[in-house]
């Protein structure tokens, strides 16, 4: 953290959809570097068993002050009554981390008005709060479907913007805000634009959870596998861990910047993905293949200079260790 950064270190750190498998990630590290957080969470999907170590009475900052403090609420009605008691306790919001969202492409294209109000209202809220009292700092959990798959590989930030579902367009549409407000508004703005993220604590009942998940949790218990289209389908996958990192950075800076990739740099198609995921849990599960699934990306690669660049951070946990730890 930088010495501008300094002053802020005792302002509240509020984290949407904190309760869920990266946001959890996230304010365990937010919390080990001594940051005071408070998470919105309407537990749709979030757990709290997923931020229990923090319930603890060890875990306070300045005294008796908990370190954690959780408010369940849908950001989708506003966070300013959410936030209001704690404030008038703690102090203001320095910065808003915001991952909560819709995050099923199927979803999205299914129920694109839910997706909208969900995905692009959210985020409206979070950036008219930040406006409204003086917030330092918003990280936007974006994603690499804004790009869709006429972008040569690897993409760059750069690269053309042509999403194929309503969470890919409605993931950009919040992108194009967080620059209205920073350009208007003066609030400071990172879109982290993640690819596939895996990791511990990540849902494998949820339909709309992450392959390595679902494959995890299926193979552990010999059971078969399916795989949507041919396989050949490549991803990025980057451990959560390390998206932590990335947004802890983007948190840590009180300087706007343009949307960073965050991924590996490296793929494995799906197929592959697959069949090493049933060797390392016994090779007890058959693979079938299903018909493809309408406004899904087929090949995925993330260009992460910029990410090495303006946040300092480097994905370091291969696939081989992050599935390890996955599965364990």
């Amino acid at each position: 953290m930088s010495s501008s950064d300094s002053t802020t270190d005792n302002r509240l750190v509020v984290v949407t959809g904190g309760a869920g498998f990266i946001g959890s990630h996230t304010v365990d590290l937010l919390i080990e570097r001594g940051r005071r957080v408070v998470v919105l969470d309407n537990f749709s999907t979030g757990r709290r068993s997923n931020l229990a170590r923090w319930a603890e009475p060890q875990h306070s900052l300045s005294g008796t002050s908990p370190a954690l403090e959780v408010v369940v609420t849908d950001i989708g009605h506003g966070i300013f009554a959410a936030l209001a008691p704690l404030t008038a306790k703690y102090g203001p919001v320095g910065q808003i981390i915001h991952l909560a969202a819709q995050v099923s492409v199927v979803h999205s294209v299914a129920n694109p008005l839910v997706d909208m109000q969900t995905n692009y209202g959210g985020t409206l809220h979070v950036l008219e709060y930040a406006r409204a009292m003086g917030v330092e700092k918003v990280v936007f959990a974006s994603s690499a479907a804004v790009y869709g798959d006429g972008a040569a590989l690897p993409v760059a930030e750069s690269s053309p913007i042509q999403p194929l579902s309503p969470y890919g367009i409605d993931k950009y549409a919040s992108e194009l805000a967080l620059a209205y407000y920073q350009m208007v508004h003066g609030v400071a703005g990172a879109a982290l634009r993640f690819f596939n993220v895996y990791g511990p604590r990540q849902d494998p009942t949820s339909p709309y959870s992450g392959v390595i998940s679902i494959f995890s949790d299926r193979a552990r218990a010999g059971k078969e596998l399916a795989i949507f289209g041919d396989g050949e389908q490549t991803r990025d996958f980057v451990y959560v861990a390390d998206v932590a990192r990335a947004i802890v950075a983007a948190a840590s800076s009180s300087r706007g910047t343009a949307p960073i990739n965050i991924g590996t740099g490296r793929t494995i198609a799906i197929k592959e993905l697959a069949a090493i995921v049933v060797e390392l849990c016994g090779g007890r599960s058959a693979i079938r293949h299903l018909p493809a699934r309408a406004g899904e990306i087929l090949q995925s690669q993330a260009l992460v200079e910029r990410m090495h660049q303006e946040l300092g951070v480097r994905a370091e946990t291969s696939l081989a260790d992050g599935l390890a730890r996955t599965l364990s």
